[in-house]
């Protein structure tokens, strides 16, 4: 918990027009300045012992509290601590945040204030909190005020989370009534973000407003003592949300809704759920008939799937769960945890194919518990879209778009405002130096129970910025002040539908954070469908390079000013002179940049055919290194080419063919994988990588390949990270019989040491001794182990990722502080 400022009677939290603070001898009522009274008069021995007596007259301060203090019980958590008190006031919503006027004792005044700090609801969290002084009022009794909706909105909004465990109690407690009631919450559970429509966070202002609550509802919603107090969503069987089963022609189907939904599960159907952000697709994770039917259905050739169990025990017989995994799966924002398989588990191999960890999830609301008390067993629960598609939300749209897909839908009439995906985290085993390790669990994929949680940047004061992402993995950032707001995962921006949301998305965050941006930020690339919204926009423009937006999201989120030595890895980005750069060494600060160190460059044919056919990056590596005999030269992996395609693609890499030249780590692994015989087709992304990482990790410790760290053009030249030693030596291994998992391992190997290497001999140049890690490439956990550390064996503190990820759902946060970085200093 962080507090602005400082001050004697309140640790950590200034007073503003505060006699506390600036003369302690000062009357109460008359704040601004008169003659001290006998009552305010520190005794001898107090003054002897450096210690002020406690005032025990009446007194009045005002209390501003910014940070996630709406829709998390704080209102009713000071009113009852002030009631507790026996203090008089008040307390009320505002878009800063919330504000109390409390009077009474000095003494218990200050009492409330530590109090206040210490005793946060559980949701809760204070980000600044200051005091003043106020006139004195004599009120005895404390009250909640109506929220105030006017001024500029900083209020943070909660996101939702999952059901705690007093509702969960309820919910199977055959005395209470609520029992079995799908969509039970208080202020300490349920959803947030999904729900609302404007702030201050008032049930008026959320979806819940067409719902009357009931008599007894009513009841719970205005008592102080009740957990229900004040909660917006709070509802009951007889007032609020209902759930229903149809067909996949929207007809009702009888019978209890929960138990038609998983007999259907049981049979081996495929079910649409409508949940919290929008619907999942589900069906048996133990059933290969039921996946590759959901697959064939979906279009999702192989791309891992998610899945839900019912209990962190039941996700231990499926996965390799450690300490720091079991907490991320049973936190409240309740992520997708990548963890490795289990050998034997019982699950579809068509789950999670060429990958050797499983994504798994607790459940998180009452309708998923409801289900998995039926005795589920554990379940696909996959985005509710056709792929590459925006998530479904709504009903009549869900029929329209998935019923193709599925062969029944669990629905409900509780609306959903704004669409949000599940979010995926990993969790990564670092060194920190010293042969001491610690864990850190990094989001793979942000939204649901992240966002819109902000980021904390340095305020720069300058006007509010829209930073609107890269292509894939698209996400959108509004910096205002010092809080960086990332938007939930919007997807793929080449689809239409993906491309109308991105669209939607912004205009709706700008209206919920209440904030007009004068400044667009977009990446340099000028076929990118966010780079060409940018365009259109009447607002001041500044483009960044995509490598440098990704260094500076991981500087931001770990609070690091000035020059860093920056290293990007993913597999495209557009480069400042034309080429395809993805394996950078930068040596940058927030506005600025300098490329010292990057993969040497290889011919990449196909254009987009290259990041789906793993032959033809490895084409261009092989043509690089062994010229005009390198068709002979690994004759035994090209011979799973079409003969045609590879007589097409040795005509062009052998003339003057204007051919895109690469820097790409990503393309590197494919060809790596492809090389190894590990994996011929991504057929989603990354899909080589993963297959590369996963054989690795079967065969553990492995030496590294011969590479060439190499000074182009002299001593003070770029530095060139050469791979062609480590691509003769991958073919040599294979065509002895080296095993393929021991060669991709020692691929890893190479590459983090090559990394490693570029990043010490940069170091040695500019004295710089920090360096951030960035890029889709570092989601490999290999990788990031070894080359943070490499880095702190030499001496360099280490930046990771821990709020945004690595890949391209992070770079909108790069470019929104890069873009106020040069507002400041007037490079707009």
């Amino acid at each position: 918990m962080s507090f602005m400022g400082g001050g004697e009677k309140y640790p950590g939290v200034p007073l503003e027009r505060s006699s506390v603070t600036n003369n302690r001898n000062m009357n109460r009522d008359d704040s601004m300045g008169t003659s001290p009274t006998p009552s305010t008069q520190r005794d001898e021995q107090d003054e002897a012992d450096g210690h002020e007596k406690v005032e025990r007259r009446t007194l009045r301060r005002r209390v501003e509290v910014r940070g996630r203090v709406q829709g998390v019980g704080f209102r009713p958590f000071v009113y009852r601590l002030a009631s507790e008190l026996g203090l008089g006031g008040y307390v009320g919503n505002d878009t800063h945040g919330a504000f109390i006027e409390v009077e009474g004792a000095g003494e218990t005044v200050d009492l409330f204030v530590s109090r206040l700090q210490k005793e946060v609801p559980p949701l809760a969290r204070i980000s600044s909190l200051s005091v003043s002084s106020v006139e004195v009022l004599n009120e005895g009794d404390f009250r909640i005020e109506l929220s105030k909706g006017m001024g500029q909105q900083d209020a943070e909004i909660t996101p939702d989370v999952s059901i705690c465990g007093d509702c969960l109690r309820e919910l199977f407690d055959p005395d209470d009534r609520r029992r079995g009631y799908p969509f039970i919450n208080c202020t300490n559970c349920g959803p947030r973000y999904s729900i609302i429509r404007g702030v201050p966070y008032d049930r008026p202002m959320t979806t819940m407003s067409k719902f009357v609550m009931c008599p007894e509802c009513q009841a719970e919603y205005d008592d102080p003592g009740n957990r229900r107090f004040h909660a917006q969503p709070n509802a009951c069987s007889v007032c609020g949300p209902r759930i229903w089963m149809t067909d996949r022609l929207g007809d009702k189907l009888d019978g209890d809704p929960i138990t038609a939904c998983v007999e259907l599960l049981r049979e081996g159907k495929i079910v649409a759920i409508k949940g919290l952000g929008g619907f999942h697709l589900a069906c048996r994770a133990d059933s290969d008939e039921a996946v590759t039917e959901l697959r064939e259905r979906k279009a999702r050739e192989s791309k891992p799937l998610a899945m839900m169990v019912g209990s962190l025990d039941k996700a231990r017989e499926l996965a390799d769960v450690d300490d720091a995994s079991a907490e991320a799966l049973e936190e409240l924002s309740r992520p997708i945890v990548l963890m490795p398989k289990r050998r034997g588990a019982k699950i579809s191999d068509y789950v999670a194919p060429n990958s050797d960890c499983y994504g798994m999830m607790l459940p998180y609301t009452p309708l998923h518990y409801l289900i998995f008390a039926e005795k589920s067993g554990p379940l696909v629960m996959t985005s509710g879209n056709p792929s590459e598609e925006p998530l479904c939300a709504e009903n009549d749209e869900a029929l329209r778009r998935l019923s193709a897909i599925a062969d029944a839908f669990l629905m409900h009439d509780r609306e959903i405002e704004r669409r949000v995906d599940d979010s995926v985290v990993k969790v990564f085993e670092l060194s920190t130096g010293e042969g001491k390790r610690s864990t850190k669990v990094i989001p793979m994929r942000r939204a649901r129970g992240f966002v819109p949680s902000p980021v904390q940047v340095r305020d720069r004061q300058t006007e509010p910025v829209l930073a609107v992402g890269g292509e894939l993995k698209s996400t959108v950032c509004i910096l205002d002040g010092p809080e960086a707001v990332v938007s939930e995962h919007l997807g793929e921006l080449s689809n239409p539908a993906a491309y109308r949301n991105f669209v939607r998305a912004i205009d709706c965050f700008k209206s919920l954070l209440k904030v007009e941006p004068k400044i667009v930020s977009y990446d340099m690339h000028p076929d990118y469908a966010a780079t060409r919204y940018a365009m259109k926009l009447d607002l001041k423009k500044t483009a960044v390079q995509h490598h440098h937006a990704h260094v500076v999201s991981c500087m931001a989120e770990n609070g690091a000013e000035g020059r860093v030595i920056g290293v990007a890895c993913d597999g495209t980005g557009y480069g400042t002179d034309g080429n395809i750069w993805g394996c950078e060494v930068l040596v940058c600060d927030e506005a600025e940049f300098e490329r010292a160190a990057h993969l040497r460059y290889f011919p990449l044919l196909g254009g987009d055919s290259a990041a789906r056919e793993t032959w033809r990056p490895a084409a261009g590596v092989l043509r690089a290194t062994f010229g005009d005999d390198w068709v002979e030269a690994a004759d035994f992996a090209l011979k799973r080419v079409d003969d045609e395609a590879l007589s097409v693609a040795n005509r062009r890499l052998s003339s003057n063919a204007r051919i895109p030249m690469t820097s790409s780590l990503g393309r590197l692994f494919d060809a790596a994988s492809f090389i190894l015989g590990i994996c011929d087709l991504n057929r989603h992304e990354a899909e080589a990588a993963m297959a590369l990482e996963a054989a690795a990790s079967l065969h553990g410790d492995s030496r590294p390949l011969s590479c060439n760290v190499a000074i182009d053009g002299g001593d003070g030249g770029r530095i060139v990270l050469d791979w062609e030693p480590m691509v003769r030596e991958l073919l040599h291994g294979m065509k002895c019989g080296r095993p393929p998992t021991e060669l991709a391992m020692a691929f890893h190997e190479t590459v983090a040491g090559m990394l490693a290497e570029g990043v010490r001999i940069v170091a040695k140049r500019t004295g710089l001794k920090r360096a951030a890690l960035s890029g889709g490439c570092f989601a490999n956990r290999i990788l990031l182990q070894r080359v943070s550390e490499l880095l702190l064996e030499d001496g360099l503190e280490v930046f990771v990722h821990h709020d945004v990820p690595a890949g391209d759902g992070g770079i909108s946060l790069g470019q929104a502080v890069i873009a106020a970085e040069r507002s400041r200093r007037g490079c707009l």
